[in-house]
């Protein structure tokens, strides 16, 4: 049997074992690669662009109600491509996430913003000082999809930091959907961004997350999948 630690003769934690420990809770929360953004001008343009020059196949995602957005969906197993566009001007102008897209979209497949899956929310919202707030979907067959997000406004000002989400309880991701790609199966390899590399860190915190960063102005240069016998880069 063991014997039992009498409290004087435990030492008090030092701040090396505190960083640890802030390391272990934050690697605890599990984050993981969720999507892609890419904000476009057509929809339908789009996702005939991405099938015809990559192979990749993709589903109408949806209605936004609250950004004035819709999208579709590239499902890449855990993770996936948004196509997002703007459908409705007034509310997208009454949303930072609308103005956002209605700003930056184009009709290139320009990567433009990421996500990190997460499932404890508000602990990493508390340890960054962010708001959460919530969104959904509905679905063309009239499923509503729902999550929780945070960050945003910050992904939105600094495109190298991703935003953090959450996805409703029993939730299929929308990554794995059922779908045939001309291309094979598909899953991103890796993201390449330019970014401040202590800010992004203190940002996530640990992580195995497939990404590649170099010193720049904060961007996502470029999407690798990887594919049956290849490899597609969208940048």
């Amino acid at each position: 049997m063991a014997r039992p630690v009498s409290s004087s003769s435990q030492k008090p934690p030092s701040a090396g074992s505190d960083l640890s420990n802030a390391k272990r809770s934050i690697r605890s929360l599990g984050l993981q690669l969720d999507h892609v953004l890419i904000a476009v001008t057509d929809l339908t343009a789009a996702g005939l662009e991405i099938e015809e020059r990559y192979g990749l196949a993709s589903v109408e995602g949806g209605n936004h109600p609250a950004w004035g957005t819709a999208n579709r969906i590239v499902p890449l197993g855990d993770s996936y491509l948004e196509l997002i566009a703007v459908v409705d001007t007034d509310n997208a102008g009454q949303s930072s996430i609308g103005r956002w897209l209605a700003s930056a979209a184009s009709s290139t497949l320009r990567p433009l913003g990421w996500a990190v899956r997460i499932a404890q929310l508000d602990e990493v919202a508390q340890r960054l000082g962010l708001l959460v707030h919530a969104g959904s979907r509905t679905t063309p067959g009239g499923d509503e999809v729902r999550w929780r997000s945070a960050g945003i406004d910050q992904a939105a000002a600094e495109p190298s930091l991703p935003f953090f989400i959450e996805w409703g309880p029993k939730t299929k991701l929308p990554g794995r959907a059922e779908i045939h790609h001309a291309a094979g199966a598909a899953k991103i390899a890796r993201l390449v961004l330019t970014a401040d590399a202590g800010r992004l860190t203190s940002w996530l915190g640990d992580h195995q997350l497939p990404i590649v960063v170099s010193a720049g102005k904060p961007a996502i240069t470029a999407i690798h999948i990887a594919v049956d016998g290849g490899e597609i880069i969208l940048s």
